[in-house]
């Protein structure tokens, strides 16, 4: 049976008692969107796809440093870390093709913990969707760069002087991507084997930077297939003996990472609610709307999708990452395009994302958002012509310029409450006042050169 056709616990069963297997990997995504996992025993297995198993909710309680979070109500030495429920996806099994015949299934949280589960924040707002009576169509494509180093080269180095794969300024490189064709295919291989297809894949304008470009499907599914690529991307570079980075900016010297989100809508029929061959753009009034209400809720909910402190570093005016909240046709400087054409290529793409950000929790903020100004009908006003960097705009178009100040901003907006609930706000607010409060006890490079002698 291949994996992809594996739909029901049933399935799931026949699959592994058919490879003989003894274990199986399990895995779910936190808050920050890492994979969290263990090999399950056969047994165990079958037992948890009738009833579901328990699952340590410290992964919810945690930061991506395994550091636990002081402010948080869900899970904490206040509730003792007890086990939560988790529920296995049979349609997630995937095969790990570095493995022999070892299969991959997805998980999501259920009970209490549901509520503040990337995943099942995400489901909730397309269930939202479907109640409207639309289907969400989501892609992604993320920018990352690729070195020469190990995990224990990077540390040693302190994450310094670090050799990237090659040098120099080479987007859409022939030659790059010829000399290192066999990293490409194995890239590509990858993607097919865990479907996660790549649509394209090229260099970008930097020294080892890569960019890839995910096939578009439902926006649940297609939030897995872009967790899953940057986990795995990340696994085959590691054991090849290099390194993959998603930081949003890793170097002062080069642009940040993007992680691009494409998305659209359709009807029961199939039809794109997003087209209307008459419009301006072939832009529909629920087109626009859906554009309104990424605007207009977009510096509320920005902690959503800049979800680190280095995302911070990203958002400068000049490298090609928006600083307002804007939208233009076409227009690369803005934080929404539009891609306007035919009833299948019509689309947004929510570029003020980077490569730092949890799949799940980004779209789920991108299309909730979308969706809440269809049904307040909210007008985006004119698209922006030409540099939008260059232009100026209401106070209420600017963004959070800090994590913390974007928190503040989600624990406020009732908006995101009505979309995803007060436990996820509550909880996911507090994480990100959490990193915030990581890094200020840092003392940085920059800091020392700046006043180590002279203050």
């Amino acid at each position: 049976m291949d994996p992809r056709h594996v739909r029901t616990a049933a399935d799931a069963r026949a699959i592994v008692e058919h490879r003989g297997l003894d274990h199986v990997k399990i895995g779910v995504f936190d808050i920050d969107g890492i994979m969290r996992g263990k090999y399950m025993a056969r047994d165990k297995f079958f037992a948890a796809l009738e009833s579901g198993f328990g699952f340590c909710d410290v992964v919810l309680g945690w930061d991506s440093n395994d550091q636990l979070y002081d402010n948080v109500k869900v899970t904490g030495w206040h509730t003792a870390y007890p086990d939560a429920m988790v529920r296995i996806l049979p349609e997630t099994c995937r095969a790990v093709p570095f493995e022999g015949d070892m299969l991959l299934f997805l998980a999501e949280f259920t009970g209490e913990a549901e509520a503040v589960c990337p995943r099942g924040v995400l489901r909730r707002v397309l269930k939202r969707a479907a109640d409207m009576g639309y289907k969400v169509e989501a892609a992604a494509e993320f920018e990352f760069f690729m070195f020469e180093e190990t995990p224990h080269s990077v540390r040693a180095k302190s994450y310094r002087d670090l050799k990237n794969v090659t040098p120099g300024f080479f987007g859409y490189s022939m030659l790059r991507n010829s000399v290192h064709a066999e990293f490409y295919k194995e890239l590509l291989d990858l993607g097919a084997g865990m479907d996660f297809p790549i649509e394209s894949l090229h260099t970008e304008t930097g020294p080892g930077v890569i960019e890839a470009a995910i096939v578009h499907d439902e926006a649940l599914a297609a939030a897995d297939k872009a967790a899953l690529f940057k986990t795995f991307t990340k696994i085959m570079a590691q054991r090849r003996g290099w390194m993959a980075t998603f930081m949003a900016k890793w170097s002062p010297d080069w642009p940040g990472q993007s992680g691009h989100l494409h998305m659209s809508l359709s009807a029961g029929d199939g039809g794109s609610v997003f087209f209307d061959a008459a419009a301006p753009h072939t832009m529909s009034d629920t087109m626009r709307w859906f554009v309104g209400g990424q605007q207009h809720l977009m510096p509320e909910l920005l902690s959503m999708i800049a979800c680190t402190v280095n995302s911070y570093t990203r958002l400068i005016p000049g490298f090609w990452a928006p600083t307002e909240a804007n939208w233009g046709v076409e227009n690369r400087t803005c934080a929404l395009r539009i891609i306007s054409g035919s009833p299948k290529s019509q689309r947004i793409e929510y570029r003020i994302a980077a490569a730092d950000i949890n799949p799940y929790i980004a779209l789920a903020c991108a299309i909730g958002s979308g969706l809440w100004g269809i049904e307040h009908r909210l007008d985006p006003g004119d698209p922006v012509p030409g540099n939008a960097y260059a232009m100026a705009f209401p106070p209420e178009r600017g963004l959070p310029r800090t994590l913390s100040e974007a928190a503040g901003r989600l624990l406020e907006s009732a908006a995101a409450r009505d979309l995803f609930g007060d436990a996820f706000v509550d909880h996911y607010a507090a994480t990100r006042d959490w990193e915030e409060r990581e890094f200020r006890k840092a003392v940085t490079d920059w800091e020392l050169a700046r006043y180590f002698e002279i203050i």
